[in-house]
């Protein structure tokens, strides 16, 4: 189950609204590396016109999330080792810091909803529902992230995950299968986080998390292209520029 694009509701601004779904959606993976998305057809998705598509394009791409052509069309960026190595070094870097603030003043109630969390993806796994996982993996770590009161540090995040999209995909692409054969349990990674937690140690909950990133980095590295050339092979190019 992806997350689904719908008609923008009345209730908030129409090119907010634009640019919080695809943001999102752009987080959780919905996209391959080197997709294009139009303006047309993201409008006649959204049930807008092209205006706060655009809108929402032009402020994506300001986050490197995107990669505009000057008809306004986007595309996905390409995935290449360097860059995968090089927003895990910066996420496991401010991940750290924000899962040692954090710690202190989580309370019985957030461990609580950690292990619910942790619960319920273990049943997804099962179901082998791979964007819903991603979803759950998401909330598991932003409780975390969230308790340290830091504004900027939960931006970065933010921007550092939303990059971080197109890796996300390719990781659904290699986890759904293992997780349909029973190879790996989604849950597992963060039980050691959880226990952790409850020792109310922060030292080892930030090991916890960084070795959850590392867990990540290592399967994607080795479906990654070394290249961005290699991946265009894959995903042809269509003119676009950053």
């Amino acid at each position: 189950m992806r997350i689904a694009l719908e008609p923008v509701s009345s209730r908030t601004t129409i090119q907010e609204g634009v640019y919080q779904q695809l943001r999102n959606a752009l987080m959780a993976g919905n996209f391959d590396p080197g997709q294009t998305l139009t303006i047309a057809s993201l409008a006649e998705t959204f049930g807008t016109s092209n205006m706060p598509v655009r809108e929402a394009l032009r402020r994506l791409a300001a986050e490197n999330a995107l990669e505009v052509a000057p008809n306004g069309s986007a595309r996905i960026p390409m995935v290449t080792r360097a860059r995968l190595d090089d927003l895990c070094r910066a996420r496991i870097a401010v991940e750290g810091l924000a899962t040692e603030l954090g710690v202190p003043h989580l309370t019985a109630r957030d461990i609580e909803k950690l292990e619910t969390i942790a619960a319920e993806q273990h049943a997804i796994g099962r179901n082998s529902n791979v964007y819903e996982l991603m979803a759950k993996n998401q909330q598991f770590h932003f409780t975390i992230y969230g308790a340290s009161g830091s504004e900027v540090l939960l931006q970065l995040i933010e921007t550092l995950w939303l990059r971080f999209g197109p890796y996300m995909r390719m990781l659904s692409a290699s986890v759904e299968p293992l997780m349909r054969s029973g190879e790996i349990d989604p849950a597992d990674p963060h039980l050691p986080i959880i226990d952790a937690l409850k020792a109310g140690d922060v030292t080892r909950t930030r090991d916890a998390i960084v070795n959850d990133i590392r867990r990540t980095h290592e399967i994607l590295r080795d479906y990654c292209p070394a290249t961005e050339e290699e991946q265009r092979l894959k995903s042809p190019a269509s003119g676009l520029r950053r």
